[in-house]
């Protein structure tokens, strides 16, 4: 007699017709069922060291791909480890569908060992969720989830399996209810025809114009159209931390990274600018009063949805649709309009103090010579991972990018922990790319574990950990605040040690040519490494009190 079909095969099956490669997660008592069926398909489980780091890695893996990555937990501790990196995703706007176990519905109504009510603790971090309670609902329940966490602005969603509901048999004779259902297209919008004019004839008739380019040029795959945009009409490009490299660094027509302090945007033309053309650009990575706090600018908006509500941000019109497509269009309208807004101020200030640092032999290093090493080792296409902590900062300020996608950082939620586990997924999607990641002495700590995962996985990438012994961002802002710094310092195991612990190489750098030479090595090898980097924190990120205050959170 054939064995008959549990919900947990029809689950998976579903997967596979959603086209997902990995599940990174830990299995459980209540995901038994599930583990097996896994096992069993094309769809691999991906077995981590902690419930956060796999929930990075399917993090990372929606950014890179714009198809949703996979994480799961089981029931209780193993569900809320997810939340932070769950919470990452819906923030930063990367695709993810997170799996959690549970324990049998006929427990739900009392008190019960690790039951607690997932649905209800997710539900402020995910786009949509909802318990699987009935075999029948598999087919629309997955295909919902990924088709939610997929669409614009892409982010989280939740799936909880009870225990009893996953093991329980498929009605096979109700094909509906049995049968995955197919992916669709996403729909495609438009912007109507006289938004488009109305906007081109409010570009065409401004003075000073600049453009902010966001994180939804990126997971547009825009970056090619508004590169023709801003070279058809000579508009210059402003960037976010998340949107670096959607204009090559080295392009004329490049403003540099905005929003670390008050005067970034004005050093980048932007006080001065009549018209702001907002593409993609998302009110989570830093606030619109920065850059129109009295309220004075023309605001165009090219976007997948429309405007977040702010009282800084309301648009004259709003270009609802494929940015790519809305890009090619104006560039067509627009083109050849002399235009002379924005500013190289702030590009060129920030350009001067990387190149200045290559006379700088500090040890313990500073920053921007730690980054300029780092970034003539590796090439246009290769991969950074920024961990969050100060470093970010710097790297978010200074570290050139030549295309998008390559230099990645969390700033919506982010959270400290991040890089290891992403540099996992990075590799996964890429494996072709060198993929490096920089974190502090305090991240780094937080999801080492997954180097064993690393290892197993046999993803090489180098991990550089910027060592000072102390939670550098707060001990920057105590300072600044109250002119000391307290309950920050800490000490550190022996980071060399700990890699060779994990089997895998690590030095300690003595030297910054000590450090680019091992760089340059670790590069070349075929299993993740570890490379410690003392540095010295006392250049200010912020550079010169000309650029005013930090106005982000690291």
């Amino acid at each position: 007699m054939a064995a008959h079909r549990r919900a947990s095969d029809l689950f998976v099956e579903c997967l596979e017709a959603e086209g997902v490669e990995y599940v990174f997660g830990i299995p459980g008592e209540e995901t038994l069922d599930l583990n097996e069926s896994l096992e069993d398909s094309s769809v691999a489980f991906v077995p981590v060291r902690h419930e956060q780091g796999g929930a990075y890695m399917a993090d990372m893996y929606g950014r890179l791909t714009g198809r949703a990555g996979v994480c799961l937990g089981t029931l209780g501790p193993g569900a809320t480890n997810l939340i932070t990196a769950v919470a990452d995703a819906y923030l930063d706007r990367a695709p993810l569908v997170a799996l959690t176990g549970q324990a049998d519905v006929e427990r739900m109504h009392k008190e019960s060992h690790q039951y607690i009510d997932l649905v209800q603790i997710l539900r402020p971090v995910v786009k949509w969720n909802a318990r699987v309670s009935s075999p029948d609902i598999v087919p629309e329940v997955v295909r919902k989830a990924f088709k939610l966490a997929e669409a614009e602005k892409p982010g989280a969603t939740h799936l909880e399996l009870p225990e009893d509901v996953m093991m329980a048999p498929v009605d096979d004779s109700d094909v509906a209810a049995s049968t995955p259902l197919p992916r669709q297209q996403p729909v495609r919008t438009e912007p109507r025809a006289r938004d488009l004019l109305r906007a081109a004839e409010i570009i065409r008739s401004a003075k000073r114009p600049v453009a902010l380019a966001g994180n939804g040029v990126v997971r547009g795959g825009a970056a090619p159209a508004l590169r023709e945009f801003a070279r058809a009409t000579g508009i210059k490009v402003a960037e976010t931390f998340m949107a670096k490299g959607v204009i090559d660094d080295e392009s004329p027509l490049a403003l540099g990274t905005v929003g670390l302090q008050a005067r970034d945007y004005a050093l980048a033309g932007f006080e001065d600018a009549d018209v702001v053309i907002a593409i993609g650009y998302d009110l989570v990575e830093h606030a619109p009063k920065h850059w129109n706090p009295v309220r004075d600018k023309q605001i165009v908006v090219i976007d997948t949805v429309p405007a977040e509500i702010d009282a800084n941000f309301v648009p004259d019109v709003e270009l609802i649709g494929d940015i790519y497509g809305v890009l090619a269009r104006l560039a067509d309208e627009c083109r050849d309009t002399l235009h002379a807004g924005g500013s190289q101020q702030l590009r060129e200030l920030v350009r001067g103090h990387l190149q200045g640092a290559s006379s700088d032999d500090s040890f313990p290093a500073h920053p921007p010579r730690a980054l300029l090493e780092i970034r003539r080792a590796m090439g246009r296409d290769d991969i950074l991972i920024s961990d969050v902590g100060l470093h970010k900062l710097w790297i978010g300020r200074m570290f050139p990018a030549h295309e998008p996608n390559t230099v990645m950082i969390a700033n919506g939620l982010a959270g400290m922990g991040f890089a290891v586990p992403s540099a996992i997924g990075a590799k996964l999607v890429h494996p072709e790319r060198k993929v490096v990641t920089v974190s502090g002495d305090g991240g780094f700590l937080m999801n080492c574990q997954e180097l064993e995962t690393a290892k197993r996985l046999r993803t090489p990438f180098v991990n550089v950990i910027w060592e000072n012994r102390q939670y550098g961002s707060i001990v920057w802002k105590q300072d600044k605040k109250f002119g000391r710094h307290f309950g920050v310092d800490f000490t550190n195991p022996d980071f060399v040690k700990l890699a060779e612990a994990f089997g895998l190489p690590g030095w300690r750098a003595e030297s910054i040519d000590d450090f680019a030479a091992r760089f340059q090595h670790a590069l070349t090898l075929d299993v993740p490494s570890v490379l410690v980097l003392p540095i010295d924190y006392s250049p200010d990120v912020a550079l010169t009190q000309q650029l005013g205050t930090e106005t982000v959170a690291t």
